[in-house]
């Protein structure tokens, strides 16, 4: 009894090795095929913020490229409040939509052209300052505001005769939820009005330029990118697909970090990483982070081999609505992943969450693919494509 005792606790205890084996060896096999990538180069920025319930994406990614910039020169990290350039904006996009009876996109929804007006005409202010949180919530939660400013654009354009009160009207509702800004504040121990904060970092806003690569437009040439949130109606500069990534390229490698306008309703789109897979799923057409859903593919594990990305394919993705204009990000450096493989480094503005606490890396695939534009500092272009294009 004692032997068959003895037998049946040897043979038990071998079970629960063998079992603790397999576990030991499944994690390792899972770390293996999970992606671990190595930073290359990684250029200064400021940290990662939450736009939260709000289409503002577009004003958190060109600010924080603007952020960059201000450090690239010489200047002192500092955080800029998205919300004042979105106020502005609001503001503006309503006036042009009644100016242009309805015939205009009035959401919350935006592009990097915005950041650079508003930084220019309304100069800017520490978000320290200007939060733009006057709603009672601790994150941001515009589907109200959106909603009521829309009604009161398409009341005044209904109307068919504006008076001189509603942009009053406008300037009351903008004021309730985002916070009415003082003439002056005070930073640092030194007195500033919003413009001469603005000019005080000695950026020059005629220095950024949007690119893109498209063939129903002639390359070399700035033309008005064809998307709904361009209201403001910039032109972008028109480089072939090869190109356009040897600018990102150049930027980074010069100290340039690059403004990013991407499709992200693709099935290869996670908020970790972004490739471009062979196999792919019907695409969801959506705009920023409330179109991206836990449903799309989940791309944690290296791809043997991504799309070949050509030039006829982003014009195809792009006439036939495949890819959208959802959402800016901010590219701010090289990585590599365990294979070799070349990926971006992107600061989103989803918060410090995900698996890289708000980053995500994209495949060189997946730029060259779903890039709709990307803005720049015009000195970050290499010299043999600037010649090409007539500033």
């Amino acid at each position: 009894m004692k032997h068959l005792i003895l037998s049946a606790t040897t043979v038990c205890m071998f079970c629960c090795f063998a079992l603790q084996a397999r576990k030991e060896n499944d994690k390792v096999e899972k770390k293996q095929t999970e992606y671990e990538f190595t930073d290359l180069k990684i250029l200064p920025h400021t940290s990662v913020k939450n736009q939260a319930s709000s289409g503002t994406c577009w004003s958190f990614s060109g600010l924080s490229m603007l952020e960059s910039e201000i450090m690239r020169i010489g200047g002192d990290s500092v955080n800029l409040s998205p919300m004042w350039v979105v106020r502005n904006i609001y503001r503006d996009k309503t006036v042009k939509y009644v100016r242009m009876h309805g015939k205009l996109n009035l959401s919350a929804g935006g592009s990097f052209a915005d950041v650079i007006h508003a930084f220019e005409s309304y100069g800017a202010f520490p978000e320290s300052l200007y939060a733009g949180l006057n709603y009672g919530t601790d994150t941001h939660r515009h589907g109200e505001l959106d909603k009521i400013v829309k009604g009161l654009g398409d009341a005044v354009v209904q109307n068919k005769k504006p008076t001189a009160a509603w942009t009053r009207a406008l300037d009351g509702v903008l004021d309730a939820y985002l916070g009415k800004a003082p003439e002056k504040f005070e930073y640092k121990g030194r007195e500033y009005t919003p413009q001469s904060f603005a000019q005080s970092f000695g950026l020059n806003t005629d220095d950024y330029v949007s690119l893109t690569s498209f063939t129903h437009a002639p390359f070399y040439r700035p033309f008005v990118l064809e998307i709904p949130d361009n209201w403001i109606f910039e032109s972008s500069y028109n480089l072939p697909m090869d190109e356009l990534i040897a600018v990102i390229d150049n930027a980074l490698n010069s100290g340039y970090t690059v403004a990013w306008g991407a499709d992200v309703s693709e099935s290869g789109f996670s908020r970790d990483v972004a490739t471009v897979p062979q196999k792919k799923k019907v695409e969801e057409i959506g705009s920023d982070q409330a179109k991206w859903t836990k449903e799309k593919q989940k791309t944690l594990e290296p791809l043997p081999e991504e799309v070949t990305v050509t030039q006829e394919m982003r014009q195809l993705s792009f006439d036939n609505y495949e890819t959208t204009d959802d959402h800016g990000m901010q590219i701010v450096g090289f990585a590599k992943d365990q294979t070799g493989k070349h990926f971006y480094k992107v600061k989103n503005s989803w918060g410090a969450g995900g698996k890289y606490k708000g980053y995500l890396y994209a495949s060189r695939a997946f730029v060259q693919y779903k890039t709709m534009n990307i803005v720049v500092n015009r000195n970050a272009i290499p010299a043999n494509v600037k010649t090409k294009i007539s500033f």
